[in-house]
């Protein structure tokens, strides 16, 4: 499992447009082929800031069966355009408790 983590600085003012697009493209994201799971969280400091985690099989299950698909273009013109910036995106894994 893979999780990836999106950094996303939204437009002042148009949290709430932002947070309905997120809404409109979930299943979208949802629905592709080895997605496990989406969250989007906000910012309590800072409510421009939004945070996403997405738990897929693999990096290559988020590049292949999303990124280069029109999956990935349905998604970026619902949020896109409250972007403050591009977003940061990296991908990680678990760090075992034990040796």
């Amino acid at each position: 499992m893979v999780l990836e983590v999106a950094l996303i600085e939204v437009v002042a003012g148009q949290e709430e447009a932002f947070a309905e697009a997120y809404a409109k493209g979930h299943p979208t994201l949802a629905g592709t082929p080895g997605c496990r799971s989406i969250r989007m969280t906000r910012g309590i400091e800072s409510p421009s800031r939004f945070v996403l985690l997405v738990e897929w099989d693999s990096v290559e299950a988020h590049q292949e069966n999303f990124r280069a698909t029109d999956r990935f273009t349905t998604w970026r013109s619902l949020i896109g355009p409250y972007f403050a910036a591009p977003p940061v995106v990296e991908h990680f894994t678990d760090v075992p408790a034990s040796a």
